[in-house]
């Protein structure tokens, strides 16, 4: 099924500000939130669907290539898995938007909710950081696609302790302050009636559990400095500045919490001879004034190869030829571009005696006056008809 429009999902407008996409979403979240719609598995769906829009929506880089090109720029797939905001889970979303509520979730000081619980028993899960990296591709990878492996220095998990941080399995214990929940409650009195609040438990930090002998690898911390090899496959039709994520392919979080995202920036390295305009690829053809009064055929570069191209008998400089389908593709579209031959006529610049005798000679010829007739474009009718 086709993904929702971000703008629909929270019922903005194209250019809404900011603070009316906030307001937007945190109606949508209070709407759908788990507290209130317990067991119920449209509006887990709708509250998860809501937070994509806002996590794209609320950044003014991903907003902003996703204006441009829609969810091709912030969704697409990489080894089947997906960029940008797809396949958010519970944790990934409270923990990156749980303070759009001004802390917490809105419903645990009300109907005596005790919060959400969610698989982690509320405990607080830590996330990695994100890493942001550029890849070089050349003309031909951009239009075809390429697979890419990199070698990312970063954060991994610690493999002697498995990324908890401790000794062995039996180095931790139970948080004596929270139980185990990793948060503290507290109850109020008010004129309402009772009001309870929840926070992070400072003793375990969230975490639910103390570490009581650490790892001898990572001090604890269940996460090392090392390398890994990542494959990034990406998609053709990508240009100079868009931006790719790849989740959880970024720095490791301590102790078994969320990786966070690798950030691919993409950077096009000029081609010697062709030039990209969107998804046409433009090429300057120099050809000598004989070859354009006598015609020829001449071979040209594509993205493809090379190209055999008719120049008609009587061609004019700044005519420009269109071979179909042979520029670059749209990003997730069977749509693509032309490449454009832009005709130039060669003049000399110097000429021998010879040279020079059988050009005055022609000089005079009635055939060699410009003599323009009324279905020749002029310069302002070409450029029209080549952005058209």
């Amino acid at each position: 099924m086709a993904k929702r429009d971000y703008y629909d999902i929270l019922g903005v407008a194209k250019g809404a500000p900011a603070d009316e996409v906030k307001k937007a979403y945190r109606k949508m979240a209070i709407k759908y939130h788990p507290d209130k719609n317990p067991g119920d598995k449209q509006a887990e769906d709708n509250f998860k669907e809501a937070a994509e829009a806002y996590e794209v929506l609320s950044n003014p880089e991903k907003r902003q290539r996703y204006d441009q090109f829609g969810h091709a720029a912030n969704a697409q797939s990489a080894n089947g898995g997906g960029y940008g905001g797809g396949g958010m889970n519970m944790d990934d979303i409270f923990s990156q938007f749980g303070d759009i509520f001004g802390g917490g979730s809105p419903f645990e000081g009300f109907f005596g909710g005790g919060g959400r619980q969610g698989n982690s028993g509320g405990r607080r899960v830590a996330r990695g950081s994100n890493l942001r990296i550029k890849v070089r591709l050349n003309l031909e990878e951009i239009a075809n696609g390429a697979e890419k492996k990199i070698k990312v220095n970063k954060q991994i998990t610690c493999k002697t302790c498995d990324g908890s941080g401790a000794k062995d399995k039996s180095s931790f214990q139970t948080c004596s302050t929270c139980g185990g929940s990793g948060a503290v409650r507290r109850v109020t009195n008010t004129i309402l009636g009772q009001m309870q609040t929840t926070s992070t438990c400072p003793t375990c930090n969230g975490e639910g559990s103390m570490i009581t002998a650490k790892c001898n690898v990572c001090n604890g911390d269940g996460v090392v400095r090392g390398e890994e090899t990542i494959t990034i496959n990406i998609p053709a039709g990508v240009s100079e500045g868009m931006q790719l994520s790849m989740s959880g392919k970024g720095n490791a979080a301590p102790r078994g919490g969320v990786p966070g995202d690798l950030i691919i920036l993409i950077e096009e390295v000029p081609h010697e001879s062709l030039k990209r305009d969107g998804n046409n690829i433009i090429f300057d053809l120099h050809i000598s004034f004989i070859d354009a009064a006598l015609g020829t055929t001449i071979e040209v570069p594509t993205i493809d190869g090379k190209a055999k191209i008719k120049i008609d008998p009587g061609t004019q400089g700044g005519k420009i030829l269109r071979l179909k389908g042979k520029g670059v593709p749209e990003v997730n579209s069977y749509h693509r571009g032309d490449q454009l031959v832009h005709i130039n006529i060669w003049t000399p610049k110097a000429l021998s005696r010879d040279e020079r005798d059988l050009l005055e000679k022609l000089q005079s010829s009635p055939n060699f006056k410009p003599n323009p007739g009324k279905n020749e474009k002029n310069f302002f009718e070409r450029m029209k008809e080549y952005f058209e």
